[in-house]
């Protein structure tokens, strides 16, 4: 009998978002074979990955979830997490429903996975290994664009002179208009170039096995990059993905949208797994976050997207953002934590370290300087007018109403979740990762408490100074915490409340609450808080904790206060010291 449920295929591309595709960006590189795919499907203007990095999207990708909710937003996993209950990763319905399903073979998640989800996930699965007329899910990853391309040395840039490459473009404004930045945007692009190739082969293998008339084929970035301040970065850079869908003519009616045109509704990564099921005729478990968005009939187009960053290997930060029409709101909640602080990973890249060297013997100018200085709480962006979300609109007047409007579609989302991220990751870990989706039901009421204490930062510090030195002395530890983090984000503002400052960075119960203490202190000015720092560094036998408190001494160490510190690794517990984000973070600071 004649196969009649579609094949599914998605080929994904490692590390490169819309931008460096002619496809959607004049300075970007032809890519025939993809735009060859596009004139018999979709081009999807507005396709966003949730999390900006792999570990985080691919997670949000194989479960329909939004990560902050399971648990599984931090890159790279210190700990896994399980599947919410009654929900499998959607590889698994499409096997219950008789579907072969492999993986060419990247998985990365941050989640427990067992064996139910792929027939196969190796560098030799493939769709050919199915039964006859079996239909099939296939995933096929490439990785000639990753990061790690372009993580090379002087002698590459004389091995391929920038004369092989393809034109560099227009170099973003916020980057240093300089020639190593040029080479490093030609090189992608050559890789971006490379890719393409690749995915002809793979789309050429398709037609000569006679299947593209029975299969739907996603073409995506897995999230973008790769460009200093993109991957890893709630920035269109990090988060604004290419995605293109062939449409086989015989299944064309289940969609809704004309092939061969571009599509303006805006997707997101948490509804590429609902979508797949959907055209398989597989219902949508009801415990995932995201819906189809290939149907048959159009509902009212989405145009919303949402995105988190929080840890990436050993650098911390919590960010949240809304992507609304042409307006992106970005939500800091630790503002001190300035974008460039120290990545190892990042900083392999020779153009983050001229970037960063720049920046320290002051040849940027103010746009150029920003990746390094101290974020606002909020930004508001007009996309269409400032791609590159340079011109902050949170505090133009003009802008009022539309700051409050995109605020509160933030703060709808991250509480209707709730948000795991409003407890630190090492606490999580020990009290909530057994069961992520439960503890975070049972703490909705705590988070939302956090989430008003943080949202002071947002306001006149006069207005509520009264009610944060309340906060100061709550009973729940949390509460505290949070109004530490909104002090530290007025700065010299809140000096006023130094005294009740310093008595919890004496007193506090809770060690990670004494180092917030001090680190409000010290960005204060009022005192060194270094030396106060290591030592409760190194009274913790916790590598998590001591992960966090690693990062709070970089940041004010790398920060404009003046301070240094000297990390004595023999007085660390031997828990923390064997720790490999551990390790990376001490031989940054010891300048090995």
């Amino acid at each position: 009998m004649a196969q009649e449920r579609p094949n599914i295929i998605w080929i994904t591309s490692e590390d490169n978002s819309k931008h460096y595709m002619k496809l959607y960006d004049s300075d970007g590189v032809e890519t025939p074979h993809i735009e060859q795919l596009s004139q018999t499907g979709l081009v999807f203007d507005h396709a966003f990955s949730n999390g900006p990095v792999c570990s985080v999207a691919r997670s949000t990708l194989i479960t329909g979830s939004y990560a902050p909710r399971i648990g599984a937003q931090y890159h790279r996993k210190m700990k896994t997490v399980p599947m919410p209950d009654n929900l499998e990763m959607f590889p698994f319905y499409l096997r219950e429903a008789g579907y072969y399903t492999a993986n060419n073979a990247k998985e990365d998640y941050n989640l427990d996975n067992g064996d139910k989800v792929w027939d196969e996930s190796s560098n030799k699965a493939s769709y050919k290994n199915r039964k006859e007329d079996q239909p099939f899910f296939y995933v096929h990853n490439f990785s000639v664009s990753h990061e790690g391309q372009l993580h090379f040395g002087p002698e590459k840039m004389e091995e391929t002179p920038v004369s092989t490459l393809p034109p560099s473009g227009n170099l973003q404004p916020n980057h240093p208009q300089t020639a190593l930045f040029e080479y490093t945007r030609a090189y992608y692009l050559d890789r971006i170039a490379e890719m393409d190739r690749q995915v002809g082969e793979l789309i050429g293998q398709l037609e000569a096995d006679g299947l593209l008339e029975n299969t739907f084929v996603f073409y995506f970035g897995d999230h973008g990059g790769v460009l200093p301040g993109s991957k890893g970065y709630l920035y269109e850079t990090g988060l604004h993905v290419p995605l293109v869908i062939h449409v086989p003519e015989k299944y064309k009616e289940r969609v809704s949208y004309k092939t061969g045109t571009r599509v303006q509704e805006f997707v997101s990564f948490v509804d590429f797994g609902p979508t797949v099921l959907h055209l398989a005729g597989v219902k949508v478990p009801k415990q995932m976050d995201g819906e189809p968005f290939l149907r048959k009939k159009n509902k009212s187009p989405n145009v919303v997207a949402y995105g988190y960053a929080d840890r990436f290997d050993e650098k911390y930060d919590f960010v949240r953002s809304v992507r609304k029409g042409k307006y992106k709101y970005i939500r800091n909640f630790h503002p001190f934590n300035f974008d460039g602080l120290w990545n190892n990973y990042r900083y392999k890249q020779m153009a983050y370290q001229e970037w960063v060297n720049l920046y320290r013997s002051g040849k940027l100018n103010k746009d150029q300087r920003q990746f390094f200085e101290v974020k606002p709480v909020e930004m508001l962006f007009d996309i269409e007018k400032d791609p590159y979300e340079i011109n902050n609109l949170a505090e133009d007047p003009a802008y009022k109403k539309q700051l409050l409007a995109m605020r509160k579609e933030l703060g709808d989302w991250l509480l209707s979740m709730p948000d795991l991220s409003f407890y630190p990751e090492y606490y999580l870990i020990e009290e909530a990762f057994d069961d992520p989706v439960a503890f975070g039901q049972g703490h909705k009421k705590d988070i939302k408490k956090y989430y008003a204490t943080i949202n002071l930062a947002i306001k006149d510090f006069y207005e509520v100074e009264k009610v944060l030195h309340r906060k100061l002395q709550d009973d729940d530890p949390w509460v505290r915490y949070w109004a530490l983090c909104a002090l530290s984000s007025f700065g010299n503002e809140a000096k006023t409340l130094e005294d009740a400052v310093n008595e919890i960075s004496k007193d506090d119960p809770v060690r990670i609450n004494r180092v917030r203490a001090s680190q409000f202190l010290g960005i204060c000015g009022v005192s060194n808080p270094m030396k106060d720092i290591e030592m409760a560094l190194y009274s913790t036998e916790d590598p998590h904790e001591a992960l966090l408190i690693l990062n709070i001494l970089v940041q004010l160490a790398d920060g404009p206060y003046g301070y240094t510190t000297s990390v004595e690794e023999d007085k660390l517990a031997a828990s923390v010291a064997d720790d490999s984000n551990i390790i990376r973070r001490l031989e940054y600071m010891n300048g090995l």
